[in-house]
């Protein structure tokens, strides 16, 4: 690659701008963000709505004049190598990175939009860029009532950061308990008792089945019934769901051209017959891969955009990073794996090819709280299979807990809660793949040192 080698980078997230900063001078970078913020931090979303950061903290490196903000990448034509423009601009490309992120997930539920209708009633959020954050953030005040739809990492997030807010949180999650897809029982069960005791009240096993909005009847709404298609985020067939992109262009609580609707939230309905009273409503329903530009150019898409081994789709030109790209069967949906991509797509790009074999992803988290903050990490596979032995040290008193997962003599998976201080030794085991040496050392505070 030379100097004059123009690529192309749609999407101005974590991603896309970690490949255009190593790429540095080598190319003729040119990456086009669709928001017009200045780049940001979005795993630091959370702390900005919970009032412990400025929007300004979350800022990434100033990537320079090589971004074009606010500038969205309508179309691809693979043949004329160039991407059109939402402002009617054209850029040419000889190597193009798609880079274009995820959606949040809008579950199908009764009342969320009207017939033909693509607005969100007024008090209702998606949780996902700092345009959502900000929205939440003016809507939020001590008291009001707010339901979190989603019991995820993004959902526990949302609720603790507006508990924080002094809001009166419920979440209701569909699942048996938080964070299904990342802890296991009883670490979960600890993560429900830290977020009761910030006022959080939570209903697991509870699927909604409907939104309540001002002009909505008294009665059950003809042929609301329980069913898949009532069903929230968690049990829903994902293909059903609409992205947010596709539904959402003008404000909540706006009609197209700019008129007032009376449409807003006064709560939300659940599939047993319940009511929760609601000013404001977060989605927290899972993301979804940003795949329509790659669709839509003929490139293979299946739950996001296949690459191979060295990042590139099926037109050797065209290549994909971050949270859109599907790789060996896999989306990561994270911001390590998206840096690591990027780090390999840039080394390829620059002769220096460097296989992708994939991501071991660790997800933490810390939930702040008035008796101290509950901090959570979890790696691998947290459940057991058959065969697999499981190590085990609690401490009710301190509120700490550490698993981990082994089969045979590899270390599969962990998950810790409360005491953090192993978790280093404990991935670096479980990302080379050889035997621990001492698990009980490996457990306790020392981290193995």
């Amino acid at each position: 690659m030379t100097s004059d080698q123009r690529v192309v980078v749609i999407g101005g997230g974590l991603a896309g701008l970690r490949l255009a900063q190593r790429l540095g001078p080598a190319a003729a970078v040119t990456v086009l963000g669709e928001e017009t913020h200045v780049p940001y931090n979005r795993v630091l979303l959370a702390e900005v709505l919970a009032g412990r950061y400025a929007p300004e903290v979350t800022a990434l490196p100033a990537p320079g004049p090589v971004l074009r903000r606010g500038v969205r990448a309508v179309r691809v034509d693979r043949a004329e190598r160039a991407v059109h423009c939402d402002d009617g601009s054209v850029s040419r490309y000889d190597t193009l990175v798609l880079a274009t992120g995820s959606n949040a997930v809008l579950p199908p539920l009764r009342g969320l939009f009207e017939p033909e209708g693509r607005d969100l009633p007024d008090g209702v959020h998606a949780f996902r860029t700092m345009d959502d954050c900000m929205a939440l953030s003016a809507a939020v005040r001590p008291g009001v009532r707010t339901v979190v739809i989603g019991g995820g990492l993004l959902g526990v997030s949302a609720a603790r950061a507006l508990a924080a807010r002094g809001a009166q949180v419920v979440l209701a999650q569909q699942g048996e308990r938080l964070m299904e897809r990342q802890v296991d029982a009883d670490a979960s069960e600890l993560l429900h008792a830290h977020l009761t005791s910030l006022g959080v009240e939570i209903h697991t096993e509870c699927r909604v089945r409907g939104l309540l909005t001002t002009g909505s009847p008294a009665a059950p709404l003809p042929g609301l019934r329980p069913g898949p298609r009532a069903s929230n985020a968690g049990g829903a067939d994902p293909s059903a769901r609409p992205a947010f992109e596709d539904r959402v262009r003008a404000e909540p609580g706006k009609r197209r051209g700019g008129t007032e609707t009376p449409r807003k939230v006064t709560g939300v309905e659940l599939a047993d017959g319940y009511r929760l009273d609601a000013d404001v409503v977060v989605l927290a329903c899972g993301v979804r891969p940003r795949t329509g530009l790659a669709r839509a150019a003929g490139l293979e898409v299946r739950t996001g955009i296949v690459v191979d081994d060295h990042l590139r789709t099926g037109d050797p030109r065209v290549h994909a990073i971050g949270d859109c790209a599907e790789h060996a069967g896999q989306v990561y949906g994270l911001a390590g794996p998206a840096l690591e991509q990027a780090d390999a797509l840039a080394a390829t790009l620059t002769g220096r090819p460097t296989p992708y074999t994939g991501t071991r992803a660790l997800t933490r988290l810390t939930l702040p709280g008035a008796k101290g903050s509950l901090d959570l990490a979890a790696f691998g596979e947290t459940t057991p299979l058959p065969g697999d032995d499981v190590v085990r040290l609690a401490d009710a008193t301190r509120r700490t807990y550490r698993k981990v997962v082994l089969r045979g003599d590899r270390l599969v998976g962990g998950v810790l809660l409360g005491e953090l201080s192993t978790v280093g030794a404990l991935a670096r085991t479980w990302e080379g793949g050889e035997p621990p040496h001492d698990l009980f050392h490996l457990l306790t505070d020392d981290g193995g040192h």
